[in-house]
């Protein structure tokens, strides 16, 4: 007897699993719930994984989950489920691990196969209608999973339980003494080895603008390990600022300023036209510590114009697919000649506000305004600062990951939207001296979630070891924040928390997975340097690494919220210090 369609998602609070809410699929969220049915019915999980702004996840929508055969297939053979890794990102990192088992290939959309106990048994990324290139046509591989689940479930369980084991391996393969300084700042600058010298970038297949490595790579201690290669990555995925002041598109730089995830061509051209919010937050914060000011005017432009809902807080991302003569072409805005033509639709958002990347977007804002006196970039900052601590922070142990039109998902806060979050605010303290954001940081790092514990809402997860993907780990978000909350106060535990949390040993390694494990290892491997900034400095003083900015009465405030930093600084001037040690005030 066919199953009915009953699809659930139309009221899910994420813009991705909405756009399946017509698909003849009997989709479920992840959760509990799904994972009863399936063992009730004695049927395997079927788990598709993306995003609301990918295209290879759209084609195959297309092509496979609008198709009626399809979806009674799925109906009657699976449970079938709809994860949104922006929404889900422990669930993602998880199947993402249990993946690399089966293929190299990994990216999404992300197609898993799982028992009724949330054990990986196979797993893919795209698969077409039918069997193309060598790759088995997803209808194919449906009929095959199905058989080998029913006449081979001994075999079945016992790949599932290999992959579980071999995870569980490698995430007990850490640990270790903690890198000093020296060693975490040379394993960073070894990334050169694979700089591509002829179209620049890394590697010789397709680049990414690696913004979080930059990041680290731009501090000048690092720098002088690896003299320019910041400057020569970020110049690479920028391209030309003529082609886009004149209104087209160079490398990953779009005609308004906001950049795509990846180029698909070593020489960086054929760009997949996602534009992510992860991306530009921490490209903003590497293109202003460098000093591109086209670039980093460029990126709050878009972030403000584009990005920013009504409210103030940030979507995650901008679609690669646009509507172009009511066809979707991915890439159509930045390919019309004439993007205002009729005809022709701006790329759709994902309207997702999550607080990790939301407080990326905060602390490279702050760090702008603060380097640099942009006012709107301060603006942007303290919108989305106000609207995160009203709708996301309010209960700083209640933290919310993620929500859509003001409706909070059910997903679980993670260590990431912690230590993220709380690193914006730290910064918006920096930029303005207001105390108020920094004591709703130390809130929100005392009561953030373990960066160890399980997927949660679901089956327990084997988890793979932790690295820094496109955006910070949770380990090293976490950390990250605890060390700036430490130069702040000087009270060590919150060193000591830092140093518990974060490990370095998968980083050491392989920098390309760790660059913000690398960069917080390094600062944690020393004592903390500050330049704290009383009355109204010159631009060079803002400029200084560490520095913080108040007025006397700002920091007479903060000291008496437990910044000790700020104590007795009243003098106009800029007071260098290390390990809590000052220098005299250098007066301006």
């Amino acid at each position: 007897m066919e199953r009915p369609v009953d699809n659930r998602l139309a009221h899910a609070a994420s813009d991705y699993l909405r756009l399946h809410a017509d698909n003849p699929v009997d989709w479920r969220e992840w959760g509990e719930e799904a994972f009863a049915e399936a063992h009730e019915r004695g049927v395997p999980v079927f788990a598709s994984v993306g995003y609301a702004t990918c295209h290879w996840c759209h084609v195959m929508a297309r092509e496979s989950f609008a198709d009626p055969e399809i979806g009674q297939r799925l109906r009657e053979g699976f449970v079938a489920i709809k994860v949104d890794r922006e929404e889900r990102p422990d669930v993602d990192d998880a199947l993402m691990g249990a993946a690399s088992a089966f293929t190299r290939n990994l990216g999404w959309p992300l197609s898993v196969f799982l028992t009724p106990d949330g054990l990986p048994f196979f797993a893919g990324t795209y698969f077409p209608p039918t069997s193309r290139q060598g790759v088995p046509g997803f209808g194919e591989l449906l009929t095959a999973i199905g058989q080998a689940y029913r006449e081979q479930s001994e075999a079945v369980l016992a790949t599932a339980t290999r992959v579980q084991e071999a995870l569980r391996d490698a995430a007990r393969g850490g640990g270790g003494d903690a890198p000093s300084g020296e060693e975490a700042r040379a394993a960073l600058a070894s990334v050169e080895s694979v700089e591509d010298s002829w179209h620049g970038g890394l590697g010789e297949g397709q680049k990414f603008p690696q913004p979080g490595l930059i990041v680290a790579l731009a501090e000048p201690r690092t720098a002088a390990l690896a003299p320019g290669l910041a400057e020569r990555l970020l110049d690479a995925a920028a391209g030309d600022d003529e082609v886009v002041a004149a209104g087209g598109y160079s490398s990953l730089r779009g005609r308004d300023g906001g950049f795509f995830r990846y180029a698909t061509q070593r020489d960086w051209t054929v760009p997949h036209f996602e534009r992510m919010l992860v991306d530009n937050a921490q490209l903003l914060h590497a293109a202003t510590l460098l000093g591109r000011e086209t670039v980093a005017a460029g990126i709050v432009g878009f972030l403000g114009d584009v990005l920013r809902l009504p409210g103030g807080a940030f979507a995650i991302a901008e679609d690669a697919e646009s509507t172009v003569d009511g066809e979707r072409v991915e890439g159509g805005w930045h390919l019309a000649a004439d993007p205002d033509a009729p005809g022709v639709e701006r790329p759709p958002l994902d309207r997702l506000v999550v607080t990790a990347a939301n407080g990326l977007a905060i602390e490279a804002l702050a760090i702008r305004a603060l380097r640099d006196r942009d006012e709107r970039a301060l603006e942007l900052a303290r919108g989305a600062a106000d609207f995160l601590l009203e709708h996301h922070a309010a209960d700083p142990a209640a933290l919310v990951h993620a929500s859509l039109g003001g409706r909070a998902s059910s997903a679980a806060a993670t260590a990431a939207d912690a230590g993220c979050l709380a690193s914006g605010l730290l910064a918006l303290t920096a930029a303005t001296g207001e105390a108020r954001w920094a004591i709703a940081a130390r809130a929100i790092l005392a009561a953030a979630p373990d960066p160890t514990a399980p997927t949660g809402q679901g089956p327990a997860l084997e988890r793979g070891p932790d690295s820094d993907g496109d955006a910070p780990s949770g380990r090293s978000a976490l950390a990250g924040a605890l060390q700036q909350l430490y130069a702040l106060t000087g009270d060590a535990a919150h060193l000591e928390h830092a140093q518990r949390v974060l490990d370095a040993s998968l980083a050491m390694r392989n920098p390309l997975a760790g660059a913000a494990t690398l960069r917080v290892a390094a600062l944690l491997a020393e004592p903390p340097r500050t330049t704290v900034l009383i009355g109204d400095p010159p631009v060079e003083h803002r400029r200084e690494p560490g520095a913080v900015l108040a007025s006397p009465e700002q920091a007479a405030e903060l000291a008496a919220a437990g910044f000790s930093l700020f104590e007795g600084k009243t003098e106009p001037g800029a007071y260098r210090c290390e390990a809590f040690v000052c220098e005299l005030p250098e007066r301006y």
